[in-house]
């Protein structure tokens, strides 16, 4: 996966050994896309007055840079594991503040490569790891997953949101038309242009970065 400065998340991964901190920076900051999505799939809907997804990506990014001289991985697919890791116990961690206990299970973590399914087809969801994955095709994944999240990213407001309610936290179009103010129908407009769009952008940025 190659960041905006054309230098590689693996490149990055093998400098940040050298304990320098600008680079440890610019490496968790090209995963915060990805940890945004990740985070939105955890925070359910009866939490989001309390807890914001930015919180809970904030604390994984500053225990992750606190913990990296801890962190033995060499590869994309380990660091973003042991982020997605992280960020899970903190989402846990919010649930037992905020609810006294943990018997509600924290979300439901969505895989990345399946937001831009339809319910129906895969959709993009084709990326979705198969249980005989080779390594260089476990590779290819994680970095069709960060490019993905990064395209999420340039969406507008209302098209990006849509598909967060709609794709990671699962909710009937019904629910998510009471919760941004539009009409059921004009949401499953809205939601099949932002699909569409999405699309087009990870299709952009995928041929940029095979160029």
């Amino acid at each position: 996966m190659a960041t905006s400065d054309s230098v590689s998340l693996a490149d990055l991964l093998k400098r940040a050994r050298g304990n320098d901190p600008s680079v440890r920076e610019r490496l968790f900051a090209a995963c915060r896309n990805y940890l945004a999505l990740i985070a939105r799939a955890h925070v359910e809907t009866w939490l989001q007055a309390k807890v914001d997804a930015s919180d809970l990506i904030q604390q994984t990014l500053l225990e992750a840079y606190r913990d990296f001289p801890r962190f033995h991985g060499a590869s994309e697919g380990e660091l973003l594991a042991w982020l997605r890791q992280i960020l899970s116990h903190n989402a846990a961690n919010f649930v037992r503040h905020y609810r006294g206990t943990n018997k509600r299970q924290v979300g439901r973590e969505v895989a990345v490569d399946q937001i831009a399914g339809n319910g129906s087809s895969p959709g993009m969801a084709g990326f979705a790891a198969a249980n005989c994955e080779t390594p260089s095709q476990e590779i290819m994944r994680k970095e069709q997953e960060l490019l993905l999240a990064d395209a999420l990213a340039q969406l507008p407001d209302d098209y990006r949101e849509v598909i967060m309610l709609r794709n990671l936290q699962r909710m009937p179009f019904q629910d998510i038309a009471e919760r941004m103010g539009r009409s059921r129908p004009a949401v499953q407009m809205l939601w099949g242009r932002a699909i569409e769009k999405l699309q087009q952008t990870f299709q952009t940025m995928e041929s940029l970065f095979v160029t």
